[in-house]
């Protein structure tokens, strides 16, 4: 992989996304499936879903890599994106979460490669402070696109 730009903030994650799906040029409907940590890696699941809410896309959040317990994301006026329903999983687009990648996470990049593998469509990474490449699942996944982000620092400030 080539760093092709280096952006800042929550814009700089959002719309290089954006432009990726758009990219794509997918049929109405198609399936963008996150992959990723229940709790932690949801807001930014549905950050991420909520950029690209006007690509008339479907977005689904499975947690780790378990698709039986697979959700829709659908917009709720005045909030953002939030998560629904159980759905069936069939990606046009799969993308790994770095949550996935943490210490402590029962997923390895194998598993993660196979689920890719299986369904034999593009991946897409997005991740924090290179939580992919320090884990090594950049050895193991070629990710078509990949946002590593950094939150550094992060100040505390209050009244004492």
């Amino acid at each position: 992989m080539s760093t092709v730009s280096t952006l800042t903030g929550v814009p700089g994650m959002l719309r290089p996304f954006k432009e990726y799906l758009a990219g794509k040029q997918l049929p109405e409907g198609s399936q963008i499936v996150y992959y990723g940590c229940s709790g932690t890696c949801t807001p930014f699941v549905e950050l991420l879903s909520y950029a690209t809410r006007d690509l008339g896309l479907k977005n689904v959040f499975v947690p780790l890599l378990n698709e039986a317990e697979a959700h829709s994301l659908h917009p709720v006026s005045g909030i953002g994106m939030q998560v629904g329903e159980k759905t069936e999983v069939d990606p046009a687009i799969i993308i790994m979460m770095g949550g996935l990648a943490m210490p402590g996470v029962p997923v390895t990049a194998e598993e993660a490669a196979a689920v890719i593998s299986r369904h034999d469509v593009p991946a897409g990474g997005v991740c924090f402070m290179s939580m992919f490449e320090k884990s090594g699942w950049l050895d193991q996944i070629d990710f078509e696109l990949l946002i590593d982000a950094t939150i550094n620092p992060v100040t505390i400030t209050k009244n004492v």
